[in-house]
């Protein structure tokens, strides 16, 4: 940690890369275009899932060295397959959160990098969540999809809860392996993984704000939750049902679309069991695919909601059609 109670993470624990240092890791062998990189500010993108406004708030975008991040494939593998996407390593990487408004509720779905990262490096989910029309202290419920610093890091500034209203949903798996002390000795997994934890999550099990998910079910009024281990122990998927649709939020199911669409059997450095999270992600793409069910991914492209088509031995992603306009009264 920083002096400044900064992590120097960006994106994540990259110690788990080796000897490779923090600049080579996120700056990459090529640097990404002047051109293609600017600020957009606050940014939204508005749904709906059957009658339930669905929010999605970027957090900002960081770079990600593929070449380095990624595991069972080459660079040059990895280069001829985002070629074919009209990206060059590094590749930028979204950071997307949600938020769903429902009666008497307000949930978000993941809490961005807060200031974990530096200045700079992903911060933006509350002026974009104050340009959606709402304040942090109306959020009533945070499901977080896994205990990393980039879905978890807003959920404090200064060692202080931001959402001081808010019950945090977490898997208890994630919960019991990032408290355990022994965990990271045993596994080897990057110490600055239970660091960040402790930082992101202790001020609201003080105030008695976390609530464990221990099951498949519902979590909170047409909203379901399951558990996925491989990226982390409690990765976990929410299922928001309504009027017959459905949206399911993925986690860090994938990290570079271009990539491990059209191959699921890539992992990337920071899924702590690989064999089952190339498992967990192969098995979901078929579903997701065979029933056209929209996903809302975190590291895609803002908003990074989308469906999966079936595509030669792998997949496709497919980008929800964009809309502005007002709707037709009914």
């Amino acid at each position: 940690m920083t002096a400044s109670g900064r992590f120097n993470l960006l994106p994540l624990a990259l110690a788990l890369l080796g000897p490779l240092s923090l600049s080579a890791a996120l700056a990459g062998p090529t640097p990404v275009s002047a051109q293609q990189v600017v600020s957009q500010g606050a940014d939204v993108y508005r749904l709906r899932i059957g009658a339930v406004p669905v929010f999605a708030l970027s957090d900002g975008s960081v770079p990600m060295d593929l070449h380095a991040l990624l595991q069972h494939r080459t660079p040059a593998q990895t280069d001829a397959l985002l070629k074919l996407n009209f990206q060059t390593n590094p590749v930028e990487a979204s950071i997307n959160a949600y938020l769903i408004q429902l009666p008497g509720k307000l949930v978000l779905i993941d809490a961005g990098s807060g200031e974990l990262f530096g200045p700079g490096a992903g911060g933006g989910l509350i002026a974009s969540l104050e340009r959606a029309g709402f304040e942090p202290g109306q959020v009533t419920d945070i499901l977080i999809t896994h205990i990393h610093s980039d879905h978890a890091g807003g959920l404090v500034r200064g060692g202080q809860r931001v959402f001081e209203n808010a019950t945090v949903h977490v898997g208890k798996p994630d919960l019991d392996f990032f408290f355990d002390a022994t965990a990271q000795q045993r596994t080897g997994y990057d110490k600055a993984y239970f660091d960040g934890a402790a930082t992101m999550l202790k001020p609201y099990l003080d105030a008695d704000r976390v609530s464990p998910i221990i099951a498949d079910g519902e979590v909170l009024p047409g909203i379901f939750s399951s558990l996925h281990a491989g990226h982390t122990p409690g990765s976990a998927f929410f299922t928001l049902r309504d009027g017959g649709e459905a949206l399911i939020f993925v986690g860090d199911l994938v990290h570079s679309t271009a990539v491990q669409f059209p191959d699921p059997t890539v992992t990337i450095a920071y899924d702590l069991d690989q064999p089952t999270a190339a498992s967990v992600r192969a098995e979901a793409f078929g579903a997701f695919a065979r029933d056209e069910v929209l996903i809302a991914v975190p590291h895609a492209d803002f908003p990074g909601v989308g469906h999966v088509r079936r595509e030669g031995d792998g997949y496709a992603w497919v980008p929800l059609n964009y809309t502005n306009r007002q709707p037709a009264e009914q």
